[in-house]
């Protein structure tokens, strides 16, 4: 069992960092409650003229701090102190640990001010590149009316208004439609579509989706009807 004098004071000091010379903690091979005995008889961390107990109880402090102390060790006296507390095994305590405790807290709420006001900016950042953005895109939107005329009468306008309503992009909304006579028993059909001129060609729709299979099985011609411009955004 080791044994101390009062460690704060210089010969208690001494014979601490004497016995610390060669030993990592106050007994055994690894950090035990006499660790902790002897660092909660500390009134303060030992100065950098004591270099052994200065080593020792900075590492005691960061094990505290990070993963506690469980081992039980086997025993130490020092002078003036009072048997460790349990609960002291897995935390610092606070009277030693109170200064640097409350730099890290200083240094954590620093830290964490800088990096919010940072994230801060970067979102102001990316909504307004956002807004930018969806302005540039919604310059205007154009209502349109189209013509959409089947191959005969045998036709299933059901399923032709269904493949229409199946090209789905950016920008485009379909609208209201209606079936439309035109002669001889067949009925053309008629919709309503609204558009985001710059994400959506009509031109281009009906070139490449609307006439083109598998639509073309039930379209045999699309004719834009009116074309008007309801919005522009400033």
């Amino acid at each position: 069992m080791a044994a101390f004098p009062n460690v704060n004071s210089d010969s208690g000091l001494k014979k601490l960092d004497e016995h610390l010379l060669t030993r990592s903690y106050i007994t055994g091979y690894q950090a035990s409650k006499d660790d902790i005995t002897v660092f909660t008889a500390l009134a303060k961390p030992p100065t950098s003229q004591y270099v052994n107990a200065s080593r020792w109880y900075n590492h005691i402090n960061a094990l505290l701090r990070i993963s506690g102390v469980s081992a039980e060790g086997s025993g130490v006296i020092v002078e003036g102190s009072a048997p460790v507390a349990e609960e002291a095994v897995a935390t610092p305590p606070a009277a030693d640990s109170k200064d640097a405790a409350d730099e890290e807290d200083d240094d954590d709420v620093d830290l964490f001010g800088e990096e919010t006001e940072e994230e801060k900016k970067a979102a102001e950042e990316r909504a307004a590149s956002v807004k930018a953005s969806t302005k540039k895109k919604e310059s205007g939107k154009s209502s349109v009316l189209i013509d959409i005329k089947p191959w005969d009468d045998e036709t299933d306008m059901k399923k032709l208004e269904e493949a229409v309503r199946s090209i789905q992009m950016e920008g485009l909304f379909w609208g209201a439609s209606k079936l439309v006579p035109v002669g001889y028993g067949i009925k053309k059909l008629q919709i309503m579509c609204t558009i985001v001129d710059d994400l959506v060609s009509v031109d281009t729709m009906i070139e490449e989706q609307l006439t083109v299979e598998p639509i073309n099985e039930f379209v045999q011609s699309c004719d834009i009807v009116a074309f008007n411009k309801i919005c522009e955004f400033h």
